[in-house]
């Protein structure tokens, strides 16, 4: 028995999947029980680390760094996603200079690391911690933006463009109204990819002295004595999963709507064209 994409497994294959997937099993619960045991064997996992976490002073002080986290990564994401579309359609444009200059923009800024953008910002351009570190994530995820947005383009059919040119839009309308609401609902995996990465890469601002969570779990970290270094990491991994995961599921629920959305959009000219058609036809028949 076959499938579209690939041949369905026989016995003998669905048993050497189970012996693997049973081996690979045993050696990460493996892996697992062998750190636990090496991380309590250096104590980090008696009561006493764990106790800080039960003063909510440190809840205020962690919850703080990640509004810090989010202030800076909400606003570069706006940002980004507006510099990075004005960017999608300069590539585009039928001016070679200005497609050349967009295409260099975007070349030099997705191949800078983000902290040295973020330093730029601070050193070169003076601007204040929590704006370099902005400036820094917006720059480089523009750029990157950019380039998800002319794949999603290039990935559509050009009859799509040539239509919409044939009924008398210009080309900003054109990018604007028909390719690029297509390009971003086909690209949106990949945009809350690097939108979570956009907020992960906001740590690199304690680089450059911005109290986000990773820093404020440190300094928890560091009054509380080594012991209480893990436990403050585990809670500053957990919130970055936590608002992750928040993130994918709001991007899950965006693409859910936007089909609904355009099925009923569909649905609506189908039946409005279905009516056109059988009013003609009766009109016709009347005719004869």
């Amino acid at each position: 028995m076959t499938s579209v994409l690939y041949d369905v497994p026989g016995p003998a294959a669905r048993r050497r999947s189970r012996v693997w997937s049973a081996v690979g099993a045993v050696v990460v619960v493996g892996l697992v029980a062998a750190a636990l045991a090496r991380l309590a064997s250096q104590g980090a996992l008696a009561p006493e680390a764990w106790s800080p976490l039960a003063d909510p002073d440190v809840w205020t002080f962690l919850l703080e760094g990640l509004l810090a986290t989010l202030r800076a990564a909400a606003l570069a994401a706006v940002l980004a996603a507006a510099l990075g579309f004005v960017l999608a359609v300069l590539r585009r444009s039928s001016l070679s200079p200005v497609r050349w200059l967009a295409a260099a923009v975007v070349e030099v800024f997705r191949g800078l690391p983000v902290v040295l953008l973020m330093f730029l910002g601070v050193i070169a351009l003076g601007l204040s911690i929590f704006q370099g570190v902005v400036f820094g994530l917006v720059v480089y995820n523009a750029a990157v933006i950019a380039e998800v947005l002319r794949a999603g383009i290039a990935g559509l059919p050009r009859g799509q463009g040539e239509a919409a040119e044939a009924i008398g839009m210009s080309r900003f309308q054109v990018l604007s109204v028909v390719l690029l609401p297509q390009a971003v609902r086909t690209m949106l995996p990949t945009l809350v990819s690097q939108f979570v990465v956009l907020l992960k890469d906001t740590s690199l601002g304690y680089i450059v002295g911005y109290a986000e969570l990773l820093r404020h779990s440190r300094l928890m970290a560091e009054f509380f004595g080594s012991d209480a270094r893990l436990p403050m990491f585990v809670v500053a991994a957990a919130l970055y999963i936590t608002v992750n995961f928040l993130l994918g599921r709001l991007a899950v629920h965006l693409e859910r709507r936007g089909s609904s959305t355009g099925a009923s959009g569909r649905s609506l000219r189908r039946r409005l064209l279905g009516g056109t058609s059988t009013a003609g036809a009766g009109a016709a028949g009347a005719e004869r």
